[in-house]
């Protein structure tokens, strides 16, 4: 069975960044289109590449996809439901209170908690609100890479515990009044992500052992919310043609042994399984080939591409090992390659004699698992969200909270408990790893786009906010903007795949960093199948798609640009990584 069976109104599509939810969700929803289901597909990643997957311009208002009758699709835009939130909160005063008031307001509700609540709003507009999608017999979810799906979900049952628990009148998101409101769709929304015969959670990944391990954590956090109807999804299955090329027995290899090794919670869960295929995932032609695999023609015979020289990781290293210190930040769309990079980066400028802290943002990552060892001058750290909130309330706790009353101190504590709180506290932790770099080197593995675009947009609001307000904020949050802008101090290393997808987001991501003011220092495209010399039938035909996309990134897009060829043992320990090095 190649795609997944969905007997419920509603399903979800999760897992780690890279592992092809965006082309499982739709190939899935298409089908059922085609059966003539009314089908609804909405992307929660805020880098949504659903209209490129589609073909079809999409906006948060559903949009018939072209070409298929009975499909729809929309994206969430957290930056456009902020706005609109604010505005619902805001507008009714207008008016009534004083112009500096409204402005006061208006400065509140301009922090990363709105964005976030904002497109909480909305997706729960869409879960538990049945009229809002009453005119579809589906609704599939594509959604964020698993560690931000994970926080998307919870926070319908922290708002809600939120909500009932406080007493103080207001939260980091102005009068609770507003919120109040919302609390009989926030707990429809967890009533109905829990009910089996409404919502089914798919379980996406590829037959390797970091996405494997990934789902399990995921269903472990799931079946802890309450979600129990879960179906695993097995993408990109790979089979050598015939036994004796290195890099398709390798591969062929690795899919059997982690399948075979699969955890006992994953391996006993409904399963569907989908081949590898040799071209991109991008239109409604190629959806179908997922659909129907058997109708993926043979290789066609051609000459083949001609690539330029391009360098590898190691001459980029050396270029790096000369600052003596600073900050190296891998970024890129999920599942593209980020922390194996920041990894092998970290453990060669440790075996270079410096001083090395490789951490990351993303909530899903674990670069210690990348690493499996201990590396001279190397220290391993991770951007931990309890861990942060807990240090960040208990300072909270003993300056804010030191002179005041039981009564007031209550009230503090309860707006520590607000869901806003992590994403301050996250923040913060963001600027100190960054200030980190003024003593050695600081790697640090980001999360996928979206979300370091919104750690980035969230960056800036604070430094407006220091410039309005020069209030007490610690001397790392207070610098952060000028650090990442600065050139001789922060170097982003934007990592891709030779593929459609993963090399139009990161253009946006260049794009999204020039206007934030902040300068690629150098394109990496990891794991080509072209580079690793492969001669199987599939991965020949897959190296020649990769051509115009590596062609595109060294010759127009990148300043400095590394390829680094697919590996035939994965690049775990730190022999393995220093493979991708050499």
């Amino acid at each position: 069975m190649a795609l997944p069976t969905i007997g419920t109104r509603i399903a979800f599509f999760t897992g780690k960044g890279g592992v092809g939810k965006t082309s499982l969700s739709c190939a899935t929803g298409l089908a059922l289109a085609e059966t003539g289901k009314r089908v609804l597909i909405v992307s929660t990643d805020p880098a949504s590449n659903l209209d490129e997957v589609l073909g079809t311009t999409l906006s948060p208002i559903a949009t018939p996809v072209a070409g298929v009758a009975t499909l729809f699709a929309l994206n969430l835009d957290p930056e456009a439901s902020a706005r609109d939130y604010r505005e619902r909160v805001i507008g009714p005063y207008r008016g009534l209170l004083p112009s500096a008031a409204i402005a006061s307001m208006e400065e509140q509700l301009s922090g990363a908690c709105t964005v976030e609540i904002a497109a909480f709003d909305e997706f729960a507009r869409l879960l538990g609100d049945t009229g809002a999608t009453a005119g579809f017999d589906h609704v599939i979810f594509d959604t964020a890479p698993t560690g931000h799906t994970l926080r998307l979900l919870t926070l319908a049952s922290a708002w809600t515990g939120f909500i009932v628990s406080s007493t103080g009148g207001a939260s980091c998101l102005g009068p609770l009044a507003g919120l109040e409101a919302q609390k009989a769709l926030y707990s429809a929304t967890v009533a109905h992500l829990s009910d089996p015969a409404l919502t089914t959670v798919v379980l996406v990944a590829r037959p390797d052992v970091a996405a494997l391990t990934e789902a399990e954590r995921t269903r472990l956090e799931l079946e802890g919310l309450g979600v129990g109807n879960l179906h695993l999804a097995l993408n990109g299955v790979f089979a050598a043609a015939k036994a004796g090329d290195a890099v398709a027995d390798a591969m062929t290899v690795r899919a059997q042994e982690a399948i075979a090794g699969m955890p006992v919670g994953l391996a006993v869960l409904p399963r569907s399984e989908t081949p590898f295929l040799p071209q991109g995932t991008v239109g409604l032609d190629a959806l179908r080939a997922m659909i129907d695999p058997a109708s993926v023609g043979d290789p066609v015979s051609s000459t083949a591409p001609v690539m330029a020289v391009v360098p590898g990781l190691a001459p980029l290293i050396d270029e790096l090992s000369q600052t003596g210190r600073g900050v190296i930040m891998t970024m890129g769309k999920g599942g593209v390659g980020k922390t194996s990079v920041a990894a092998a980066i970290a453990v060669a400028l440790a075996r270079k004699g410096h001083a090395v802290l490789l951490s990351t943002t993303d909530p899903a990552a674990h670069v210690a698992g990348t690493i499996a060892g201990v590396v001279s001058g190397l220290t391993v750290a991770r951007i931990d969200p309890q861990e942060e909130v807990a240090r960040y309330h208990d300072e909270v706790m003993a300056t804010a909270g030191a002179h005041l009353d039981r009564a007031g101190k209550a009230l503090l504590e309860e707006d520590l408990r607000s869901p806003c709180t992590e994403e301050i506290a996250v923040f913060r932790a963001f600027a100190r790893t960054i200030d980190a770099g003024k003593d050695g080197f600081v790697v640090l593995d980001t999360a996928p786009t979206g979300h370091t675009i919104l750690l980035l947009d969230a960056a800036e609001a604070y430094h407006r906010e220091v410039l309005r307000t020069q209030t007490d904020m610690p001397d790392a949050v207070r610098q952060l903007l000028p650090c990442l802008r600065d050139r001789s101090f922060t170097r982003v290393l934007i990592v891709t795949l030779a593929e459609a997808t993963p090399v139009h987001e990161a253009e946006r991501l260049h794009a999204d960093l020039i206007r934030a003011g902040i300068t690629p220092y150098a394109w990496v495209v990891n794991q080509s199948v072209l580079a690793s010399g492969s001669s199987d039938p599939v991965l020949v035909r897959r190296g020649r798609a990769e051509a115009p996309f590596i062609d595109h990134v060294v010759n127009h897009l990148a300043r400095r640009s590394a390829l680094i060829p697919w590996q035939s043992q994965a690049p775990i320990g730190a022999e393995g990584l220093m493979a991708l090095v050499r």
